[in-house]
């Protein structure tokens, strides 16, 4: 990028917004996703849609790559930099701009960040069910860009069953919006579920119209230890063919038990090959009966201990032993590698051992957790990027463990997205024909293919991700 350029951009944002210095551009180099990184040509923190707007269409203008960002936490690379690039920052667009008690909906900016959101909202007796891990620190924008997932996904769903609308700026620099208060709405193509999900390749959200719903108001959380693996994931599909749907039905492997105890001093029985974290709600009386229902399908699968949390202050403290999960492996070993893999709940099992032998077979420490109600894995190698031999051995581990997935029915990422990571296995998920209708959609959005380019697939049939790249030259690839 030349200096007439950057001296347009500083212009467009404002002195006080323009950064591209080395260590400012070092700072938005990676994200949460380890082994990636690109120094971008700058960082912008625009301050309106009216920036945002004269930023994409320079881009359009001077042949650079936008790659919009909010929080960094995410697990696919999608907010890695690419050569040529600005990094957009929305963090500062963080304002709660509404919370209507009658429709039940909030409007919020992109830059939210998802625990405060949740905060908010209870003080009315609302509640906003989704809730990543890294829910006190990723913003609504980021969720909404990957479709984020969480604890309670099992019982209320993912962040797409809690968008009604959404403002953005298309690469080509124009405002759309659509969506609305709306609980009925078939008015044309479903563009607010072709938006979730798109990783920030189709545009840049300014603003996020959700819904929320009224807080359970009784919740009895489990915590059962098991000596055997397989009895844990038995416990699981029991669960589900009895037909309870608990709010989370959570997974820990032992090495996971153990980085967590190391980590919190909760007290976590370290000989433990399984643990499992149940939590049900509800609004009536069906919730005690649920935990009892819970409990015995628990002690019919030879769990070794339940504990029932006394009181919600000592609920949090259990749910701690989860929410930690990645921060105590991280503490392992130099690089933390988290994946994402999805299975159908009948195949948990399976998948499970599928994990434990891939640790084994390719010489690795796993750790292994998850959403085990709705068959969401994250096995997590603990290795050192500094160790070619380790960081090879960890690829081909993963190699194994999703192809293992997709024999299972299952898939690639169910709530991470794909990003940089895993779109060398998109094809063999998705096939080439549901790749090639999504890069046709992207070019005919950003003909220029200036937005976050090179994310979960490559348009460019060299160089991955670099710019300019012309229409024609897409349609000689694809010839």
């Amino acid at each position: 990028m030349n200096e007439s350029v950057k001296v347009k951009l500083k212009s467009i944002v404002g002195g006080n917004n323009f950064f591209d210095s080395y260590e400012d551009r070092l700072c938005y180099s990676y994200d949460a996703t380890p082994l990636y990184q690109q120094l971008p040509e700058a960082v912008v923190f625009p301050e309106s849609e009216e920036q945002i707007s004269a930023v994409i269409k320079l881009a359009n203008e001077a042949r650079f790559a936008v790659v919009p960002r909010g929080a960094g936490t995410g697990l696919s690379g999608g907010s890695i930099p690419v050569e040529n690039s600005v990094v957009v920052v929305m963090t500062r667009w963080n304002k709660i701009l509404e919370i209507d008690t009658q429709n039940l909906t909030a409007w919020v900016q992109p830059g939210v960040v998802t625990g405060d959101l949740q905060k908010e909202v209870e003080k009315y007796g609302l509640f906003y069910p989704p809730d990543p891990g890294s829910l006190n620190v990723c913003t609504l924008g980021g969720n909404v860009a990957n479709n984020a997932g969480g604890l309670r996904g099992l019982k209320y769903g993912v962040t797409k069953n809690y968008v009604l609308g959404i403002e953005m700026i298309l690469p080509n620099g124009q405002l759309l919006k659509f969506g609305g208060k709306n609980m009925k709405d078939v008015a044309g193509y479903n563009l607010k579920d072709f938006i979730i999900g798109s990783e920030g390749t189709l545009g840049i959200i300014t603003k996020i119209l959700l819904r929320i719903i009224p807080m359970p108001t009784h919740s009895v959380t489990l915590l059962a230890y098991f000596d055997k693996l397989k009895d844990s994931a038995q416990s699981v599909s029991d669960i589900i063919a009895a037909h309870i749907t608990p709010c989370m039905m959570e997974f820990l492997d032992n090495t996971t038990i153990n980085c967590v105890e190391d980590y919190t001093k909760i007290g976590l029985p370290i000989n433990a090959e399984a643990m499992l974290l149940i939590e049900v709600d509800g609004r009536g009386s069906s919730v005690f009966e649920d935990s009892e229902l819970i409990q015995n399908l628990l002690k019919k699968n030879r769990a070794a201990n339940i504990k029932i949390a006394s009181d919600a202050a000592e609920s949090l403290i259990l749910k701690t032993a989860r929410r930690s999960a990645f921060s105590a492996l991280a503490r392992r070993k130099p690089t933390t590698i988290l994946e994402d893999a999805t299975v159908p709940r009948s195949e948990l099992p399976v998948m499970i051992e599928k994990v434990t032998e891939a640790a084994k077979k390719f010489d690795v420490i796993i750790g292994n957790f998850g959403h085990a109600g709705d068959g969401n894995l994250h096995p997590t190698c603990l290795t050192d990027e500094r160790d070619e031999a380790e960081i090879e051995k960890a690829h081909k581990a993963f190699d194994f463990i999703f192809n293992e997935a997709i024999k299972l029915g299952g898939t690639i990422t169910g709530e991470h997205g794909t990003g940089l990571a895993k779109k060398k296995f998109l094809e063999k998920v998705a096939g080439i024909p549901a790749i090639d209708m999504m890069m046709k959609i992207k070019l005919v959005i950003d003909e220029n293919n200036i937005l976050n380019p090179g994310k979960i697939f490559s348009i460019s049939p060299r160089c991955e991700g670099t710019l300019p790249i012309s229409r024609n030259q897409i349609k000689e690839f694809h010839k």
